[in-house]
């Protein structure tokens, strides 16, 4: 009876017992914290359990070790070094006319059987269907750094632009009037000075192009204009194109919001490596997505602007695209990379110096072409009259092709093209394309050199996203004059790099599109 009793109740505590040294760290059966046994697992053991997938040990980099170490970094003695530096910036913009306003003879917007009108409008009161002569001045506020002892700021050029008033306020509360030197719109990029006495603070200029993913960057500024804000964040890239190609940007995740324009990005040395700029955002406010612009693009405006008043930016004359990996493939390019030329504008230089379309460029002066996006604001910094050396990707070689840079025009560049003519039409399903010969006023209308145009598409050239309209100009670097020479080429191979022309709100491009059968 008492044998009966106790068993369950002497089993269940055996079982508490050891349920819970096996969850105890001070366990034998379980293995030391930092010293667990993975030897089966690494090496793909039999006994026991035997794991499926072998499974790597991943060691940590020194620099990230040291990192660990640190914990995350103290921003306190730089922002003391360098904060006295950035300045705040105000603006009074130009007034605006109200369209309609009236005035004092009652013309324009009040009510002229009103009784109380003329009192109203010769005391300058708005009545309720009366708007006001003159909306108040538009007031701004960002920021900006001193980068010289004799006043020199930099700052954004959206900031001062249209300003007819710009007072910039020091950490030690000092105030000055600034005079603009100097805007350029392209690249968002003001200089504006002070006159003042005394040693001023000034900010140590880096190098951008030193910057990597991963690194700590600060920004100092003026957000809703709470003065010398600080925020930090990290870099995510140090390329990205947004406008109109010509700045590459350093992305962050850094908090920005209206007043950080015009204010410095610091890195941990406390050097500026770039200048806020723009948000990424749904809502106008901050979102985890901010943009600068790199500080040697940024000094390398405003050495222009100081000296002569505007800037000068290269150009080669060609129209680039993105090099797809199916476009990489067809050209023997072991992986997509650099900009691939879609057109050529006639007599330009790029043209003069015999660069065609379908070239792939891989690198310009020695600095590598990534993605295509990054050549325009690298041929954009090579002053007009220098050459360029540029390496090329063509027919499956690199070659070396010299292209003296010419001026890009304020309004931007244009490229064109014209030439002959022939008969037919034709289909090839196997791509999907449906085919005919232009006529010799379709060519005019169309202003193509090209013959033969796309009538229908589907499959493959679908997918590739070619349109009906679309002007075959080569197929795979070989011309196109005719209906014959499209069915050679088409049929030979399962992958063909098209190069056509396309109307693009009534202008024509070039551009290139592979089709791959599968």
């Amino acid at each position: 009876m008492f044998h009966r009793d106790v068993s369950p109740r002497l089993l269940g505590a055996i079982l508490f017992i050891s349920l819970f040294a096996a969850c105890s760290p001070q366990s034998g059966a379980a293995a030391p914290t930092g010293e667990a046994d993975t030897s089966n697992v690494a090496h793909g053991g039999t006994g026991g359990n035997a794991h499926l997938f072998q499974t790597g040990v991943v060691t940590a980099s020194p620099a990230a070790v040291a990192a660990a170490s640190r914990g995350l970094p103290d921003f306190s003695g730089l922002v003391q070094q360098v904060g006295s530096a950035v300045v705040n910036v105000q603006v009074v913009e130009k007034q605006q006319q109200e369209e309609g306003g009236g005035d004092e003879q009652g013309g324009g917007g009040g009510d002229n059987d009103d009784p109380f009108g003329d009192f109203f409008r010769r005391f300058g009161i708005p009545t309720p269907n009366m708007p006001p002569r003159n909306s108040a001045p538009v007031r701004g506020v960002g920021s900006g750094f001193i980068i010289s002892q004799n006043g020199y700021i930099l700052t954004n050029a959206h900031v001062v632009n249209n300003a007819t008033k710009v007072t910039v306020r020091l950490t030690d509360r000092r105030e000055f009037d600034a005079k603009v030197i100097g805007v350029d719109e392209r690249s968002d990029i003001a200089v504006i000075k002070i006159s003042a006495q005394g040693n001023l603070p000034v900010v140590s200029i880096g190098n951008s192009d030193s910057l990597k993913p991963g690194q700590w960057v600060l920004a100092i500024g003026s957000p809703f204009n709470f003065v010398n804000t600080v925020t930090a964040g990290i870099v995510s890239a140090t390329a990205r194109t947004l406008n109109n190609g010509f700045v590459p940007f350093i992305q962050t995740d850094v908090p920005v919001n209206p007043g950080n324009s015009g204010g410095p990005l610091f890195n941990l040395e406390g050097q500026v490596v770039g200048i806020n700029s723009e948000i990424y955002s749904q809502s106008g406010a901050y979102e985890g997505i901010s943009f600068a612009i790199p500080i040697n693009v940024a000094t390398n405006v405003a050495d222009q602007l100081v000296r002569t008043g505007h800037v000068v930016r290269g150009r080669i004359g060609v129209t680039i695209q993105t090099v797809t990996a199916a476009t990489a493939d067809n050209l023997g390019l072991p992986f997509p990379r650099g900009a691939a030329v879609a057109s050529v504008e006639p007599g330009g230089p790029a043209d003069k110096a015999g660069i065609q379309p379908l070239d792939v460029i891989l690198s310009v002066n020695g600095k590598e072409v990534p993605d295509s996006d990054e050549l325009p604001s690298i041929i954009a910094e090579i002053p007009p009259g220098n050459v360029a050396h540029l390496q090329v990707w063509r027919d499956k070689k690199t070659i070396s092709v010299d292209v003296r840079v010419g001026v890009l025009p304020t309004s931007g560049e244009t490229a064109g093209s014209t030439g002959p003519g022939g008969g037919g039409s034709a289909v090839e399903r196997n791509v999907g394309l449906s085919v005919r010969t232009l006529s010799a006023a379709e060519k005019t209308q169309l202003k193509t050199r090209g013959n033969v145009v796309i009538t229908n598409v589907s499959g493959p050239a679908a997918e590739a996203m070619l349109q009906p309209g679309d002007v075959i100009l080569s197929i795979n670097r070989a011309p196109i004059s005719d209906i014959a020479q499209f069915q050679r080429a088409i049929r030979s191979g399962h992958e063909w790099t098209l190069l056509i022309q396309r109307s693009v709100d009534g202008m024509p491009q070039q551009l290139i599109v592979t089709i791959s059968l599968q």
